[in-house]
């Protein structure tokens, strides 16, 4: 995490865009991004004029053009305020819309880039921060676009874009991403799943970065990430650059509608946490996705979406709604039992209904399931986190109560000493055939035993938790009764 005089440029910067008038925060990265995309194509320049005169020979697909010497950030970041505001506006982001790139999706996601940074001054106080990063550094520029995103979430309305990054840490670790997987989050973001993802492949497989072909998969054809919000797909894609990822295939696509079809079984992995937006429009809808289950709301389509997208094998871990877990709708059902008998349902991590605070109260857990086409679902594993490291409140402050270490570290013994805990431990498995005779209900208390003291001696908070859980089912019946009447 960066830290000191860095950190305090970045937030005198933000301040600077607020009181230029600049108040989505999504906006101001925007912004940001566009510079960070310049400063690196001047970056890469500059390597292929090094290599032109080791060489002797001329420069390789230049990217700037004779004439165009005053568009790049060498040139332009010296210039005094008012002029390097008319060449950045002027220049600097025609040319970025009609550039056809040097084949990345990063230039494809600038071909719409607007200028809207106000004032010469705020534009030179933020050209001389970003000088100020060592674009060399991936830990650092990693860090800082994650601290910049990370405003995002303390904004308030666009707080729904960002998965705590401990949240998405957990699910990665419990996947642990390899050399050879294909990675794909179908709702993509700020694609902090697959920048996760591709810091986990770094840290355990060192090789990614030695072995030729590991390292041509790892930039080009390992990270996978569909939006459908342009502003997001710039962002993520220059979230993995910064992070060491030079070609990422993040692009436009809504993901569960007809046009979105052809991705069949091409992912070993799928990490996400798509959006609970209720229902969608039939006629905008997947056919296939219909086929598989036959309903309108969104966590249900994107659930039978990632089974499509899975090669046999291929495993995923998603965040989904309570609701999911138990709603008595035929759609969830059917489901539910395609998980179970289908396919292989590895675990349900039940998280504290505060996680996604202050911007949402909504009950949530995490499912882990391998496509298998063929069952093998023997038992599956359920955990009740209690404590995330954080308070369960708006506030959100650290905590010393945290229980994601200890999923992490049962999870590899969930075929093996965990079908012994007894079920009034946070952690235990459930037999197939039982969940089968409940309807194939996954919500973890169908199946918790309650010892005596501990009803005694229960916290606020759990009581609390119990009750949302209530309110849902009670919410989720009589929606499905509404669905029913005519």
């Amino acid at each position: 995490m960066i830290t000191g005089e860095l950190k305090s440029k970045i937030d005198r910067v933000w301040d600077a865009f607020w009181s230029g008038g600049i108040s989505n925060p999504l906006e101001v990265i925007e912004q940001i991004t566009y510079l960070l995309f310049i400063r690196r194509l001047d970056d890469l320049q500059t390597l292929k004029e090094r290599k032109a005169n080791r060489t002797g020979k001329p420069i390789e697909d230049a990217i700037f053009q004779p004439g165009e010497a005053d568009l790049r950030w060498a040139r332009f970041k010296d210039f005094e305020p008012g002029v390097m505001h008319q060449v950045i506006g002027e220049g600097v982001f025609p040319f970025l819309r009609r550039l056809g790139g040097d084949g990345s999706t990063y230039s494809e996601h600038m071909k719409d880039a607007r200028f809207t940074i106000p004032t010469p001054a705020l534009l030179s106080r933020v050209v001389d921060m970003l000088d100020d990063v060592p674009m060399q550094d991936r830990d650092t520029n990693g860090d800082l676009y994650e601290y910049m995103l990370s405003k995002i979430a303390s904004a308030g309305q666009n707080g729904q874009f960002r998965t705590p990054r401990h949240i998405i840490q957990l699910m990665v670790d419990m996947t642990a991403p390899q050399p050879s997987d294909e990675i794909c989050d179908p709702a993509c973001g700020t694609a902090g799943f697959l920048v996760a993802a591709s810091e986990f492949v770094r840290r355990e497989h060192p090789s990614v970065m030695t072995d030729e072909q590991q390292r041509q998969h790892y930039h080009h054809s390992m990270f996978h990430g569909y939006d459908f919000d342009s502003t997001m797909l710039r962002i993520g894609s220059m979230n993995m650059l910064l992070h060491g990822v030079e070609q990422p295939d993040i692009r436009y696509r809504d993901s569960l509608s007809e046009g979105a079809s052809g991705a069949e079984g091409l992912y070993s992995l799928i990490l996400a946490n798509p959006p609970f937006a209720g229902s969608l429009d039939y006629e905008s809808t997947s056919k296939d996705l219909q086929r598989v289950v036959k309903t309108k709301k969104t966590e249900l389509l994107f659930l039978a979406l990632f089974l499509r997208l899975l090669k046999p094998g291929g495993r995923a871990a998603v965040i989904v709604p309570d609701g999911v877990l138990f709603g008595s709708s035929t759609a969830h059902k059917a489901l539910r039992r395609i998980l179970v008998e289908d396919q292989k349902l590895d675990a349900v991590v039940k998280l504290p209904s505060g996680v996604f605070r202050p911007y949402a109260g909504v009950s949530t857990a995490i499912l882990f399931f391998t496509k298998t086409n063929s069952g093998g679902t023997e038992n599956v594993w359920f955990y009740d986190v209690q404590a995330d490291g954080f308070s369960l409140d708006d506030k959100r402050t650290p905590t010393v109560a945290n229980d994601l270490s200890e999923v992490l570290a049962r999870w590899p013994e969930r075929d093996a000493h965990e079908l012994e805990r007894d079920r009034t431990e946070k952690s235990f498995s459930v037999p197939r055939a039982e969940i089968a005779a409940q309807g194939y209900d996954l919500s973890l208390n169908r199946y918790r035993a309650v010892a005596h003291d501990e009803l005694e001696h229960r916290l606020p908070h759990e009581v609390i938790a119990d009750l949302e859980k209530l309110e849902d089912e009670i919410l989720q019946s009589l929606a499905d009764l509404k669905g029913l009447l005519p």
